[in-house]
């Protein structure tokens, strides 16, 4: 067995998954996808190629999970400009946590920001990385 990513699939919990929507694709300039199953509503976000790239979607089902401030915390990519990102986040409803923060020369950026959903969330940028 191959272990390439630790992460295959990610879901954020939503308990409105239509403000959900819109604050995601306000902050990050995307569409997102509706998928609906029976007592479960998703909004995927985009991939390039699902069978090698690491899927996510929101998700809206509260007997299954709900949002956190204090579980597991996620970091989506925010390349190839973090700030950019961060300047949308309030603006859409969110807050913004953790400003823009350099995590080292070789690793990049970081922020942390709490969604329209009550979730804590992360995000990573490459940007400015020295090798």
């Amino acid at each position: 067995m191959t272990f390439d990513n630790a992460i295959s699939w990610f879901e954020i919990p939503a308990t409105d998954i239509d403000r959900a929507q819109k604050f995601y694709e306000a902050i990050f300039g995307i569409e997102m996808a509706k998928m609906d199953m029976d007592g479960y509503k998703m909004r995927m976000f985009p991939i390039n190629d699902p069978m090698t790239g690491i899927g996510g979607a929101l998700c809206e089902a509260s007997e299954f999970h709900g949002p956190s401030d204090k579980g597991v915390l996620i970091y989506l990519n925010a390349n190839p400009d973090i700030q950019a990102i961060i300047d949308r986040i309030e603006s859409a409803g969110g807050q913004v946590i953790v400003p823009k923060t350099l995590i080292a020369p070789e690793y990049g950026t970081m922020a942390v920001f709490m969604d329209t959903e009550g979730n804590r969330i992360g995000l990573h940028s490459i940007e400015g990385v020295v090798m």
